[in-house]
C-alpha cells in the first residue's frame, strides 16, 4: 500500500510537468525553424539544447510513468495524453537543426530512429494509414538494401512513391485548414473534449506526414554520408614499382639551342654556295658544257660581225642609204613583172 502511495504521489508531481516541457520543446523548435538567423550560429544552436533537453526529460518521464502502452487502443488513451505521442516527432526535427561536421552521421541517425519511434506508435494506434518506411542498415563498409531512395527501384514502386507524395500533399493542406479553425477554441480552453481529441489527432496526422518526408531526407543524405565515411576510411592503393629509365640530363641554353638551328648539328645545313654548285654541274655533264660553249662561241661571232659592220663606214653609210629608200618606196615598188 505503501508503494501505491508512493508511485501515485511521483504521479501527481511529475505529471504537471510534462505539459510544460512539451510546450517548451514546441516553442523552441518553433522559434528555431521561424528565425531568419543562421543555423549554426551560437545562438540558435543553444535552443535547439534546449529543447532536446526538455524533450529527453520529457520522454524518461513518460517511460516511467508508462503513459502509452502496446496492449491499449486509440479509444483508451485520454484526449489531454494524446499530444505526447508527438514527443518522439519533435526529438526528430530538433536532432536534425543540429550542425557538427564531425558527428552528422550520427546525429542523422538519431533523428531517423527518433521519427521511426514516432511513425511505430501512429501506426500501431492506426492513427493514419501509412506504410512504415524500411529499416536500413547503414553501417560503414557495408551496402544498404533497397530502400525509398535506391537506385534499383522498379518504375511501378516509383510510380507508387509519387502518388504517396502526392496524397501527403493534399493531406497536408486540408490539415493546416482543420487545425487553423480549431486552434483558438482549443488553445483558449473554451473546446469541447471532442474538439481537443480531434484537435490533437490532426496535429498527430501532420506529423505524420512530415516524419515520413524527413526519413525520404535523411535516407538520401545518409548515402553521402556513408560515400564520405567510406572514402576516409580506405586504405591508399600501394602504388606499384615501376622500371623507368633514369632521366637524361641536358642543358638548355641560347647557345645550344642556336648550334641546333644554324650549326653543324642542322641536318638540312648547306655544303656550298649557288656558284660553286653550278660549276660542279658542268664539270660532271659534258653534253651541256659543250651546249654551253658553242652558244658563248656563237654569240661572240656575232660580237665581232657587229663590231666589223660598225666599224666601216661605207658599209654603214650604204646601210643608211638603204634605210632611207625603204622609207621612202613601200615594199614591191619597181616591180613591173606580170603586170598584164
Amino acid at each position: 500500500m505503501a508503494e501505491a502511495v508512493a508511485t501515485v504521489t511521483e504521479e501527481e508531481v511529475a505529471r504537471p510537468r510534462l505539459p510544460q516541457l512539451l510546450e517548451t520543446g514546441r516553442r523552441l523548435l518553433s522559434e528555431v525553424e521561424d528565425t531568419n538567423e543562421s543555423t549554426n550560429s551560437r545562438f540558435i544552436q543553444e535552443k535547439v539544447k534546449q529543447g532536446l533537453e526538455s524533450l529527453e526529460k520529457e520522454s524518461r518521464m513518460m517511460a516511467q510513468l508508462d503513459l502509452f502502452s502496446s496492449n491499449e487502443d486509440l479509444e483508451e488513451i485520454s484526449s489531454a495524453d494524446l499530444k505526447y505521442l508527438m514527443v518522439p516527432a519533435l526529438q526528430g526535427a530538433l536532432t536534425l537543426k543540429q550542425v557538427s561536421f564531425n558527428h552528422r552521421l550520427e546525429q542523422v541517425l538519431a533523428a531517423r530512429a527518433h521519427f521511426m519511434n514516432f511513425l511505430k506508435q501512429c501506426h500501431n494506434y492506426q492513427i493514419a494509414k501509412f506504410e512504415l518506411p524500411a529499416t536500413q542498415d547503414y553501417t560503414p563498409g557495408k551496402k544498404s538494401g533497397d530502400g525509398p531512395s535506391g537506385s534499383r527501384q522498379s518504375l511501378v514502386a516509383m510510380a507508387s512513391h509519387r502518388q504517396a507524395k502526392i496524397e501527403r500533399y493534399k493531406q497536408k493542406k486540408e490539415l493546416e485548414n482543420k487545425l487553423a479553425s480549431l486552434e483558438s477554441a482549443v488553445e483558449s480552453g473554451r473546446a469541447e473534449d471532442e474538439q481537443v481529441r480531434e484537435y490533437y489527432l490532426l496535429h498527430l496526422q501532420k506529423w505524420v506526414n512530415i516524419s515520413l518526408e524527413e526519413i525520404e531526407n535523411i535516407d538520401q543524405e545518409l548515402v553521402i554520408l556513408k560515400a564520405r565515411d567510406t572514402g576516409k576510411q580506405a586504405p591508399p592503393s600501394p602504388v606499384a614499382p615501376q622500371n623507368r629509365p633514369p632521366p637524361k640530363l641536358f642543358v638548355l641554353t641560347r647557345d645550344t639551342a642556336q648550334a641546333k638551328v644554324f650549326g653543324s648539328g642542322y641536318p638540312s645545313l648547306a655544303t656550298m654556295t649557288v656558284n660553286d654548285w653550278c660549276e660542279q654541274r658542268q664539270k660532271w655533264d659534258p653534253l651541256k658544257n659543250t651546249t654551253m660553249n658553242i652558244n658563248q662561241g656563237a654569240e661572240q661571232e656575232e660580237d665581232q660581225e657587229t663590231k666589223s659592220e660598225e666599224d666601216d663606214e661605207d658599209a654603214l653609210h650604204k646601210k643608211r642609204n638603204w634605210d632611207d629608200w625603204k622609207d621612202t618606196h613601200p615594199r614591191g615598188y619597181g616591180n613591173r613583172q606580170n603586170m598584164g
